[in-house]
């Protein structure tokens, strides 16, 4: 299953331009399944800068603002894309460039491998 579900990624990454890498991890930011390119910021992909999406989420909350399902930051160079499936975070990291509108009109296509993937989560 893990396979197939990195091969679905790895082909969505290829289809969209300036895509480098996506990533699903957990709420700490432990990666359960990455697939990404050369081109791929190290940063971005650590796990202590996309467990600060838990914290962000949280704080949202406190404020009233209702549930937060995704999160955009935009670098200079990089934007990272968030959306929050909880038990799980898909990350997605792209160039500056990059469609946002196209990466969020992904997430009906990851949704099955995200759900998935949570119930291995669960289940462990």
């Amino acid at each position: 299953m893990v396979e197939e579900a990195r091969k679905f990624l790895q082909d969505i990454l290829t289809r969209v331009n300036g895509l480098h890498c996506i990533l699903i991890t957990d709420r700490d930011g432990v990666p359960m399944l990455k697939v990404g390119n050369d081109k791929t910021p190290e940063q971005a992909a650590r796990p202590n800068f996309i467990s600060t999406f838990g914290l962000a989420i949280d704080q949202g909350s406190k404020l009233g603002l209702g549930k937060t399902t995704t999160l955009i930051c935009a670098y200079s160079q990089y934007q990272v894309i968030q959306m929050n499936k909880l038990p799980l975070i898909v990350s997605f990291i792209a160039s500056d460039t990059c469609n946002t509108g196209h990466v969020l009109a992904l997430e009906k296509q990851i949704d099955i491998v995200v759900s998935d993937l949570a119930l291995v989560v669960t289940e462990s």
